[in-house]
């Protein structure tokens, strides 16, 4: 690794990740494109993750917090202690190919109406299966990964997405001065699609690059795939998520909708074990949206509102259909 005048930072938020982040930080080592340097960020580790990163990889700076503060506080102080244009967010929990931040840098180029790509990020124990290929946001106020479970072999192809999933993507840095950074309220969970929407409501685009390959362990902090505190963030930001980005009357269009969308999911998370911990993360989000910061309206963004609101109703079929 070369540092220059960098052109990319790539940011790693870390919680106790030991277990990854060796694998993480040597498969960077070896990339084809050379103008970058690496970033982590620890959210008050109590392993010996810090100390490790001293030791064995030198060269990377290395950013302590005093505490926990979640995925999305962790990015944002990396963010902003990078002076690249282009800023790449990696989970520690994944290994890169040796093209990943080259062909993610090819796709920025292209237009500087992109404000994000997303990496084609694979099952790192078993690389025959998506782990996601681009994430979707519907009418029924989910979100989900396009692709997850389905053969490598597919999704070959640059593609527009809804957002990029933050495990794995980079970023246009000057625009988080225009539309805010990751929102910190979030804690973890669906600030990557919130700030994807945001974006799109200023006119940015969001795409995902087929040949930039991740290998991903998935809950690498957390855990497991569900569990209350995934639950509970992921319900309660569900609620952000809606009240943030959508003016009042597209609330009203789409209420029929998130209502399914709603009881759905607190069918389903209850044959899990976890319908109250929904509930109850449902709760918790009403009563805490009104102290966010809503996305302001200006009618020159109408035909962005128009755009997403139709791309809501797509994914709604996509959900169930591809």
């Amino acid at each position: 690794m070369k540092m220059r005048n960098n052109m990319v930072s790539i940011v790693i938020p870390n919680y106790n990740g030991i277990e990854f982040i060796a694998n993480c930080l040597q498969s960077l080592q070896n990339q084809s494109f050379e103008n970058y340097e690496i970033i982590v960020v620890d959210n008050a580790s109590s392993d010996r993750s810090t100390m490790y990163i001293k030791e064995k990889f030198p060269e990377v700076k290395l950013i302590e917090l005093d505490k926990n503060y979640g995925f999305s506080k962790a990015v944002n102080e990396g963010i902003k202690q990078s002076a690249s244009k282009y800023v790449i967010l990696l989970n520690n929990d994944t290994t890169v190919d040796e093209y990943f931040v080259e062909e993610l840098v090819k796709v920025m180029e292209e237009s500087k109406q992109i404000f994000s790509c997303q990496a084609k990020m694979l099952q790192m124990y078993d690389s025959s299966r998506i782990d996601d290929a681009g994430d979707y946001y519907c009418s029924l106020g989910w979100a989900f990964a396009r692709g997850k479970g389905k053969s490598s072999l597919l999704y070959q192809e640059n593609a527009k997405i809804f957002a990029a999933c933050a495990g794995a993507a980079i970023y246009r840095r000057e625009v988080f001065d225009q539309i805010g950074y990751f929102d910190e309220a979030h804690f973890a969970y669906l600030e990557d699609i919130d700030i994807g929407y945001r974006a799109r409501i200023h006119g940015y685009k969001n795409r995902y690059a087929a040949k930039s390959v991740v290998y991903h362990a998935g809950s690498g902090s957390s855990g497991s795939r569900y569990n209350e505190f995934k639950v509970d963030l992921a319900s309660r930001n569900s609620i952000f998520l809606i009240y943030k980005n959508m003016p009042f009357l597209q609330i009203l269009l789409n209420l029929p909708f998130l209502l399914i969308g709603f009881i759905i999911k607190i069918m389903f998370f209850s044959k899990k074990g976890f319908g109250k911990t929904y509930l109850l993360g449902l709760k918790k989000g009403i009563q805490m949206a009104i102290k966010l910061e809503k996305v302001e309206f200006h009618i020159k963004n109408m035909g962005n509102y128009a755009s997403i609101q139709f791309e809501l109703w797509i994914n709604t079929i996509r959900r169930f259909v591809y």
